[in-house]
């Protein structure tokens, strides 16, 4: 009888692992083929989107000019992100936009996970906005205010992929550059709102984009 009553506790307790695991799901947030999901700002509205992004060989290709971003039609708080960007040809500069406020412009309210070459996991908080980091709170008055990582950069070479693991959990900000802790934020003003991807300047290419929400 004992030995029935361990293995049923064996099995109850596997079947809470499996039953928990299941309960994270998965939202594909590029489906890999094509812009479903996604809407389009440019600086410059009289050019075609095609012109500065395409897909190309299964990966997101930005040409990086002019200004603007690719963003979320859905709009999300309490998860982690995570997705994969390289530089094809020359180090540039772009980031991930965090929170995204109406209205669309270039650029909007937001706070930016930093994707310039060497800076990676810098924030910058975008047309307003505050967030505590080591202690010290920052309130921006002005158009960008750059908060600095904390590592030196742990990016690999141009060509190569990097991966960003982004967690958005309330009022926290916590993100990886290659699975090293770059920053870390609380108390920030935003915590929720649509994802963005910008284009700054250069090449840029993206890829498995996803997002798993936080129970």
């Amino acid at each position: 009888m004992k030995k029935q009553i361990t293995a049923i506790s064996f099995i109850c307790i596997g079947l809470l692992f499996v039953l928990n695991h299941c309960s994270t799901k998965t939202i594909e947030l590029w489906n890999g083929k094509d812009f479903t999901g996604w809407e389009f700002i440019l600086e410059n509205d009289s050019l075609d989107v095609s012109e500065v992004w395409s897909v190309r060989d299964g990966v997101i290709y930005c040409k990086g000019i002019p200004n603007g971003y690719m963003r979320t039609e859905s709009e999300y708080s309490n998860y982690t992100l995570y997705l994969d960007w390289r530089w094809p040809e020359n180090e540039s500069n772009s980031g991930v936009l965090l929170h995204m406020q109406a209205p669309d412009q270039v650029w909007p309210i937001c706070i930016e996970c930093q994707l310039r070459a060497g800076r990676a996991g810098d924030f910058v908080l975008m047309g307003s906005g505050t967030i505590t980091v080591d202690g010290e709170t920052y309130n921006n008055t002005r158009q960008f205010l750059s908060i600095g990582k904390i590592e030196e950069s742990t990016e690999n070479p141009i060509g190569e992929w990097n991966s960003y693991r982004i967690i958005c959990q309330d009022n926290k900000i916590t993100c990886y550059v290659n699975d090293i802790l770059q920053n870390a934020g609380t108390e920030a003003s935003l915590s929720e709102g649509r994802i963005g991807l910008q284009s700054e300047g250069g090449q840029i290419e993206f890829r498995n984009i996803r997002l798993e929400p936080l129970n």
